[in-house]
């Protein structure tokens, strides 16, 4: 969400297609549809754009006191069905000398075309229409350049900040030669991004980054652990002796996974002639480990 400093450059900007301004707090089919014109995006400006509630068209603020009741009603228009696919939006309001204002922030959306009561709005210019089948069509060809596959699609409200950044500088010591990271000056933003594991557009790290690196990845993919279960015998309906949720980024995930199997190899000696024994487990550890690659990297 903007902060006042950047609402203040907002007001100031008339000239702006990114911004929708209005007085009036009852048209909820109004604030819809700027909302689907916004996650549309069809200039392609890739940044959020704003409904103002509560400000003239000339810039001014109109004294408007902004209840509760105003914001829920803006919030529920995300999840009440009828502007589908789902926008990405955040509703927040600024107290000014000069009244409150209800801000809407639409995130361009990475499916379009998005549609209010099945039909599509966009933004021309300072006005927004409905889409013309020439806007539709390059909508939908936007969709299918932006389709990628789920690791490389962005975790949504994740940040850096997210990500052990001491963990992804181990990785790319033992990845990338030393050389070239001596001469690398990008951001560690940008480094990430290289490796698809962050989106600068939107600053916010992808799946991936948040599987391979994250500080808790189950915090924006609640699935994102491994079932361990130990059964005293060879029937899955049999009470667990031992279980566990293993959770984390996926390098520690895999250690403490590796562990674990270890301590259910039993080794017995052999002798295998005169005083000469040698160890022999119940499981090759090579097999272990294949099963480890297995889930790191399934088909």
């Amino acid at each position: 969400m903007l902060t006042q400093e950047q609402l203040g450059r907002l007001l100031a900007d008339m000239e702006s297609d990114c911004v929708e301004r209005t007085v009036s707090t009852t048209k909820d089919d109004k604030f819809a549809e700027a909302i689907c014109a916004f996650a549309n995006d069809l200039p392609n400006h890739r940044k959020p754009g704003y409904l103002l509630i509560g400000v003239r068209d000339n810039g001014k603020l109109a004294g408007l006191q902004v209840t509760d009741e105003l914001l829920k009603t803006l919030a529920a228009i995300r999840s009440d069905g009828n502007v589908l696919p789902q926008p990405t939006m955040g509703v927040a309001r600024f107290s000014l000398d000069g009244g409150d204002v209800a801000v809407v922030e639409v995130q361009p959306s990475d499916l379009p075309p998005v549609r209010y009561r099945g039909r599509v709005w966009v933004r021309v210019g300072p006005r927004r229409a409905i889409a013309s089948e020439q806007d539709e069509r390059i909508l939908s060809e936007r969709r299918v350049a932006l389709a990628r596959e789920f690791d490389a699609r962005p975790c949504l409200e994740s940040s850096v900040s997210d990500i052990a950044l001491g963990q992804f500088d181990a990785y790319r010591r033992e990845a990338i030669d030393a050389e070239t990271i001596a001469t690398n000056h990008r951001s560690i933003e940008a480094q990430l991004a290289s490796l698809r594991l962050y989106v600068l557009e939107r600053n916010t790290a992808t799946h991936a980054g948040i599987l391979l690196f994250g500080k808790n990845p189950r915090y924006f993919l609640p699935g994102a652990y491994v079932q361990f279960l130990k059964f005293p015998g060879t029937s899955a309906t049999d009470i667990p002796s031992d279980q566990a949720e293993i959770s984390g980024d996926l390098l520690s995930v895999l250690r403490e996974l590796e562990t674990r199997l270890k301590v259910l190899i039993q080794t017995t000696l052999q002798q295998v002639g005169g005083l000469q024994e040698r160890l022999l487990p119940d499981y090759p550890e090579k097999a272990l480990r294949e099963l480890l690659d297995f889930i790191g990297n399934p088909p």
